[in-house]
Formats: C-alpha cells, sequence, structure tokens
C-alpha cells in the first residue's frame, strides 16, 4: 500500500505532524535518517516522501544525516518519485550561502553578506564589510548557530581568537550586515504546497529565540542571538497580512522545488525589508496558532494527503 514516508533524524519535531496524519487516518511510515544503508540498484517504496532534514542534525549527534539524506533524495528522485522538499531543498536548508545566492538571483533583498573560512579571512571579510554593527553566523546553521553580534572589529577577533570561537561544521562562517528593527521583531511566513498560509510576528525584545517549535522552545533556549534572559518572545499570528513581498517568495519556493517552507524577515527604520532566513524544516508555534485558529500541521498533513490520494488514483 502507497504511504507517507516522513524523513527526518529527529522526532520530537515530527510528533505534531504524525498525530495529524493519524487524525486524518492518512497511512505513514518514519525514516529516521540519522543513519542507514540502502541499495542504489533497488527500486524505493510507491509513495509520498517528505524530508524534513535539519540542517542542525550534527549538533544532535548525527552529523552526517544531511549528506546521508542527500544520498537517499537522489535516489528517490532517479525513480522518479514524489518527493516533498527534495535535493533542491536541502541544498538551501545545509548552505546559507546557496539560500542568499538564490535570493538575490531571484530579486529578493537580503543583507549584505561575505562568505569567509579562516581565522584571518572572518577579520579581513568583517573590514571589508565596513559596518560598524555587523553579526557573524555559521553557513550550516539552524538554531541560531555562531550568531553573534559585534559592535567593533576588535571586538571579533578577541571572539575569533579567544576560547569562545565555535568552529562551524563546514568550516564557513558568513559575515553580515546587522538590520536593526525598530519595534525589535521579525515576520515568518509559512508556506504549505507552495502557497503562503499565514505570517507570524515574533517580538525578540526579551530574546531572539526566533525558533517557532515547541521542542525548540523546550530544548533549545536562546537560539540564535542576545543575551540568555528567561523571557521568551512572543508570538503572533498576524490578520489580514499584506506584503507585496510574498507573492516572490512563491514564486521562489517554485523556481527551487520547495513546498513546505518558511521564509523570515525583517524591515529596518526606513522600511526597507530584508529577507534574511530560509527554513525547509519549518515548525509551528502551538500557541499563537491555537490563538488564531489556524493550524499549519494540519494543512501540511492535508496537503500530504492530497498527493497521496492523487499519485493512488492515477495508479488506480
Amino acid at each position: 500500500m502507497s504511504k507517507v514516508y516522513v524523513i527526518h533524524e529527529n522526532s520530537e519535531w515530527t510528533v505534531h505532524l504524525t498525530k495529524r496524519l493519524e487524525e486524518l487516518h492518512i497511512p505513514f511510515e518514519e525514516w529516521d535518517l540519522s543513519e542507514g544503508n540502502f541499495d542504489l540498484s533497488e527500486a524505493p517504496p510507491e509513495g509520498i516522501f517528505y524530508s524534513r532534514m535539519s540542517a542542525s542534525s550534527h549538533t544532535r549527534g548525527h552529523r552526517y544525516a544531511a549528506e546521508y539524506t542527500g544520498a537517499v533524495l537522489e535516489w528517490l528522485e532517479s525513480y522518479g518519485r514524489t518527493v516533498v522538499n527534495g535535493t533542491g531543498a536541502l541544498r538551501l536548508e545545509v548552505s546559507k550561502a546557496a539560500q542568499y545566492a538564490a535570493l538575490f538571483k531571484h530579486g529578493i533583498q537580503t543583507p549584505k553578506t561575505l562568505v569567509a573560512t579562516g581565522s584571518e579571512q572572518i577579520i579581513q571579510a568583517a573590514k571589508k564589510l565596513g559596518d560598524p554593527s555587523f553579526i557573524t553566523k555559521h553557513n550550516r546553521a539552524g538554531k541560531g548557530l555562531g550568531v553573534r553580534l559585534f559592535h567593533s572589529i576588535e571586538e571579533l577577533e578577541r571572539y575569533v581568537y579567544g576560547p569562545e570561537f565555535e568552529e562551524p561544521v563546514d568550516g564557513i562562517t558568513l559575515i553580515q550586515q546587522y538590520i536593526e528593527s525598530p519595534d525589535q521583531s521579525i515576520t515568518r511566513c509559512e508556506f504549505v504546497g507552495g502557497k503562503f498560509v499565514y505570517a507570524v510576528k515574533v517580538d525578540t525584545a526579551g530574546g531572539f529565540e526566533l525558533c517557532p517549535a515547541d521542542a525548540c522552545q523546550i530544548n533549545d533556549l536562546f537560539c540564535p542571538v542576545g543575551e540568555q534572559v528567561e523571557e521568551k518572545p512572543s508570538f503572533s499570528i498576524q490578520k489580514d497580512f499584506h506584503e507585496p513581498i510574498i507573492e516572490k517568495y512563491e514564486q521562489f519556493l517554485q523556481a527551487q522545488g520547495i513546498y513546505v517552507a518558511g521564509i523570515e524577515f525583517m524591515k529596518d527604520k526606513n522600511g526597507t525589508l530584508y529577507t534574511y532566513d530560509i527554513n525547509t524544516n519549518t515548525n509551528y508555534n502551538a500557541d499563537a496558532e491555537k490563538e488564531a485558529g489556524i493550524f499549519g500541521m494540519l494543512q501540511l498533513a492535508q496537503y500530504l494527503q492530497g498527493l497521496l490520494e492523487r499519485q493512488s488514483g492515477v495508479a488506480n
């Protein structure tokens, strides 16, 4: 029997989806790709394959889960299987440089970003950026890995050559223009099936824990940047949300072969909009959804159900 296969390496981030799949009586199977093996010459099973592989998988002891998932997705696609968030999505998930390059190509403004490897090159890149305040972040990130705010080159030098420096898993550090939001908020736009679902405003005044997932709030505190404070930011789904950028985001996702994603942006004091993150392993904030009466995982489950039914109809 054809079913939905949920590819992941962290069951805490799949439980809300699998509950919805169960509610809708959708047959499914979880594929934990933190490790495994497969035969390239054997045909994969029939079904719908949805990848929730995370860029931060290496922080949970699954160093090569993303690379292994890439091989599995290539295998699935080579046999013509329906893959939701396949190799194109994974490529952007594990490389912010790839994200920014793709966004730039599509005419979507991002913060000015320089890419560096090696301690001295990080310093040189910051000097070249020339901004009094700037941030660093890991190229392969998730959970805000390596995100720090600096106000001088000297401050950066003390960090880079000091004991607190975090070596990126791929060796690549991004040095980026710091965008200051007047109301200390960011907006995350959620898409399912490549179509806009809702926008959630995140008030970051009490810290910068931007991950909307319940599991993240419990176990991955204080991501990605800021002082470690007890107060958590508030999440609120925006009613009657209208931004011209949404149409561009949908076009971008279609061009990249990404079907499920959260895209984050912020505006500076002049109202200029900067897109700074694409998360293809999107999660949702339960409290905000309950208050708004809209549920991302339910819509995702229904989307996967539709794909499965269409596939079954073609097969019959």
